[in-house]
This record gives C-alpha cells, structure tokens and sequence, in this order.
C-alpha cells in the first residue's frame, strides 16, 4: 500500500501530520480510540449535522470471541453538504452518509481516517463541481483535527 506523508493545518497554530493512503486521510490522534471517537460523536452533533449510527468492531468481535484492537465506524452526514455532491454525480451516493474511521494500529497508536474527497472526485469521475469537493474536504478535514488534537 503507497502511503504519501503531507503536513496539514488546522487554525494558525496547530500543525500535524496525515497520512494519504489510497483514497483515505489517516489523522494520527492524541487520545484513545475511545475518546476520540467520543470527541468526534460530540463535534459532529454540536455542529447540526446528523449521527446515523456507531459500528462498534471490536466489540461485535468480542459478541463471537473474537479480539480486535479498538475499531469503530462513525456514519455522519448533513444533506446542505451530500446533496451538491449528489448533484454533480448521483453514483456518489454510494459513498453517503460520509463515515470516519477510528483505530488503534499494532503500535497503539489511534488514527482517524475518512474517504479523500479528491479520490471520490476521480472514482466518480466528477467534473465542474471542485467548489462542493472543496467543502466536502474542509468540513472533513475540520471535523477530524477537532476530534484528534486539543
């Protein structure tokens, strides 16, 4: 798997690293799986945008005596946002509600991962629409440094 490390910026005084994998932004977090989750569920409401559902996967493993490091999918999505992307290719879709991803890797170390909207730009083929993808892209991108960092 090609992995690309590029710096990113959230307001003017916090900066980190995030790690672009074959269509997905990885976010490193400074909390634990579980509170960075917590901390995402909390933004995501705070902000009016509408929680679907927890997918809990390590405690679904567990149901069949099964062990996984912390794995959790957040579905999340607000139509002002999914609407225009739906707009410019209705196949897109399939990627709605927008899910975030929040593990814990072999090291213990917790990311937080969502799909680049670049890279659903091109598996869709989206054309003239890079005012929706950029806000897409920022609304995610504010989300997931809000959840990972203080």
């Amino acid at each position: 798997m090609k992995k690309t490390i590029t710096a990113c910026a959230f307001g003017a005084l916090l900066s980190c690293s995030a790690m672009a994998s074959d269509g997905m932004v990885a976010i490193p977090s400074q909390f634990s799986a579980e509170e960075t989750a917590m901390r995402f569920v909390q933004i995501v409401e705070e902000k009016g945008l509408t929680l679907f559902t927890r997918v809990n996967h390590a405690e679904n493993a567990t149901r069949v005596n099964l062990d996984l490091r912390p794995t959790e999918v957040i579905l999340f999505g607000n139509p002002v946002v999914g609407t225009p992307l739906m707009q410019c290719a209705q196949e897109a879709a399939i990627e709605l509600p927008q899910k975030a991803l929040i593990w814990e890797d072999a090291e213990g170390k917790v990311w937080l991962a969502y799909n680049d909207p670049a890279y659903l730009k091109q598996r869709h083929n989206i054309q003239g629409c890079d005012e929706v993808i950029d806000k897409i892209s920022g609304v995610l991108g504010t989300l997931s440094q809000a959840a990972t960092s203080q």
